[in-house]
């Protein structure tokens, strides 16, 4: 399936306009746009990696689930991935997010999490979070 087949099988409803266009992810993604027609076979990974999120957003979720979104993506996707999650946020879909990049994940949270060994070793406010020093060097800090 091409780019542009992927983002129309992402709508849920075809009848009444979600939160979300194929314009708008052409807008955020000018490069998916320039390759609509592309195979997604063909696309590289970071390209791979914005239409899934765009056809997931296609579907005007409520919640998404991501994990790692930026993972193995070039420093001008990793910004563009994140003005996206940003994006997301505004728009009034809760985001559940799994990052690596601690700047990308407090730019968008509301709430932290971090878990250390399979458990919950801290559950807080951003804020909370920033003003724990013991838990930064412990878990997250090399």
């Amino acid at each position: 399936m091409t780019v542009r087949q992927n983002l129309i099988l992402g709508i849920k409803n075809m009848r009444r306009q979600g939160r979300w266009s194929i314009d708008d992810m052409f807008q955020m993604f000018p490069n998916l746009g320039e390759r609509a027609d592309a195979l997604g076979s063909v696309i590289s990974g970071g390209e791979q990696q914005m239409l899934t999120i765009c056809r997931t957003l296609m579907g005007d979720p409520d919640l998404i689930m991501i994990d790692e979104p930026t993972e193995g993506l070039a420093p001008k996707l990793v910004e563009q991935v994140s003005d996206l999650l940003a994006e997301i946020a505004k728009r009034g879909v809760a985001i559940l997010l799994v990052e690596q990049k601690l700047a990308i994940a407090l730019e968008i949270s509301h709430r932290v999490h971090v878990m250390g060994h399979g458990k919950i070793v801290f559950e807080g406010s951003v804020s909370e979070f920033r003003a724990n020093d013991q838990v930064r060097k412990e878990w997250l800090e090399v």
